[in-house]
């Protein structure tokens, strides 16, 4: 079609209409009450293309507030979309709200999960996968399907009884299991012979990182989080709590039915998993042991697994462009933020914190008094780029970090716990540079790789450990640093990253959406 030169052609439009209520489910065969959308658990997907506009009408039937988050959208222009706390006021009891945000330069597979509370236990989750437009070539055999796996850790226990322990001041113990799409041992998938599947695997879960295999198959990883990589050929694959990753599987091998495995990682003497079913088609011999072995604590190997996920340089993703054409590693670092993880005692309760603050969420959202200069709400000098030396005990606050829009900034997160960590960081994708033991040092900075490391949201931290990050922050707005371990998220592993300049315009941000939610002290205008 072609159109007058003061015409444009607007992107696809997407609209949902989601009805978010509680429901009986039994994943372990124990009768719970779970978060259902439009019936399903898990959420259903939302399937879409490169740019397209999506519209998402939020029913909320529950009895408490509610938001749902985009795990890896980066919101560009609209942090007000993001369905956080810090940006979003929540969707009260008994109405609704609709997300309008824009999948803007994306391609890959996320996943969506609600960001309040303890919901996100229960349920209320699903898979966003993200297909490339039609005149963009990919750089791998196109599919002949594809199938997406939700893996999950998962509590025989209901969320407000959660959310009482950690009130309390208790940890969560292990989980009473592993779900592959909502069951531990029921979803099939069936292929046939010499035809190759793309799989979208995530971790939906809220406490525990999982190794993905297949039985008598081999995985070639092709995309994370919307980074094509270099394709690699794994037997187990690591997905860490909030991650995504997609690989290509070939089927040549004997036509009958093998075990797909999820397993826990760094989970000490027990190690919990599930199964699924990878089915030929046409054959009658069902699956049979022993199943696939997959590492269990061995961080090392993990550390060595995670370094060996390359980004594609020659690729393109959403553009055209290559997608090493962005040099990372010549761009001169304007700030380092080296952020402490750890585990603290306040007023004798348990609780998480980054740089000895311990956030907690203020009535008011960060971005609604940002943007509306209310006085009262959070200060820039709540937290310090590094942790002080000696360190004071841990207090309560709304931490801040006041960064430039382009600004090019370090991110070390070091982890002193004997617990694995998985960091995340809202509206932006930053470069996973490097891993080690112990301690960081500026010195680590030799190690970094400067070449082809890959552009993530979600990136792990081992016990005793440390990763780095760096972040070209290029997306104007609110965007939340934070656990996606969700005790330590809920109990204050978390902070913002308040990306601004000092110019007002719908090019860099665009204003809030006539339907905004206002709370606390913020007012509808």
């Amino acid at each position: 079609m072609k159109c007058a030169a003061n015409e444009t052609i607007e992107d696809p439009y997407r609209f949902f209409t989601w009805k978010v209520t509680y429901g009986l489910i039994s994943p372990l065969g124990v009768p719970q009450q779970g978060i259902l959308i439009n019936g399903q658990f898990p959420g259903p997907p939302i399937e879409a293309v490169t740019n397209d506009n999506i519209f998402v009408n939020v029913f909320n039937n529950l009895d408490e507030p509610f938001l749902i988050t985009w795990n890896g959208i980066k919101q560009r222009r609209t942090s007000w979309q993001d369905g956080v706390l810090g940006t979003n006021c929540p969707i009260p009891p008994n109405s609704n709200w609709t997300y309008k945000f824009q999948l803007k330069d994306q391609i890959g597979s996320y996943t969506y999960f609600p960001s309040t509370l303890l919901h996100r236990a229960v349920g209320g989750f699903g898979a966003i996968n993200i297909a490339a437009r039609s005149v963009i070539a990919i750089p791998y055999h196109i599919p002949d399907a594809e199938f997406t796996f939700l893996v999950s850790d998962w509590y025989n226990t209901g969320h407000k009884a959660l959310q009482k322990q950690l009130d309390a001041g208790l940890s969560l113990p292990l989980p009473d299991g592993i779900l592959i799409n909502g069951s531990p041992n029921k979803f099939t998938i069936t292929c046939e012979t010499g035809k190759i599947y793309r799989l979208r695997i995530s971790n939906v879960g809220i406490k525990t990182s999982i190794n993905f295999r297949i039985q008598g198959h081999t995985m070639t990883l092709i995309e994370v989080e919307g980074a094509h990589t270099l394709q690699e050929v794994y037997d187990t694959i690591d997905v860490h709590v909030g991650q995504s990753v997609a690989v290509l599987v070939t089927c040549l091998a004997t036509p009958k039915d093998y075990f797909i495995v999820a397993s826990t990682r760094f989970t000490g003497r027990t190690t919990l998993t599930a199964n699924a079913t990878l089915h030929y088609a046409g054959s009658n011999t069902p699956a049979s042991g022993p199943l696939p072995i997959g590492p269990t604590y061995h961080i090392h190997w993990g550390m060595k697994h995670a370094r060996t996920v390359r980004l594609n340089l020659t690729a393109n993703a959403a553009r055209p462009n290559p997608q090493g054409s962005f040099h990372y590693g010549t761009i001169q670092v304007v700030r380092t933020l080296n952020l402490t993880i750890s585990s603290t005692k306040i007023a004798n309760k348990l609780r998480y914190a980054l740089n000895g603050v311990s956030y907690v969420d203020p009535e008011t959202p960060l971005k609604l008094a940002d943007w509306y200069n209310i006085p009262g709400v959070f200060s820039l000098n709540t937290i310090k780029d590094t942790l002080t030396t000696p360190p004071g005990p841990a207090v309560l606050g709304a931490s801040v970090f006041n960064l430039t829009l382009h600004d090019f900034v370090e991110i070390v997160f070091q982890n002193p716990e004997k617990s694995i960590q998985s960091m995340h960081l809202d509206g932006n994708s930053c470069y996973v540079v490097g891993y080690g033991s112990f301690t960081w040092t500026p010195d680590m900075r030799k190690r970094y790789n400067l070449a082809d490391g890959t552009p993530r949201h979600t990136y792990p931290v081992f016990p005793q450990s440390w990763t780095a990050v760096l972040c070209s922050l290029d997306n104007k707005g609110m965007w939340n640093l934070r656990s996606q371990i969700w005790e330590n998220r809920y109990l204050g592993q978390q902070a913002y990253i308040r990306v601004w300049n000092d110019e007002k315009s719908v090019f860099t941000e665009a204003e809030p959406s006539l339907n905004a939610l206002y709370c606390g002290k913020a007012k509808q205008p």
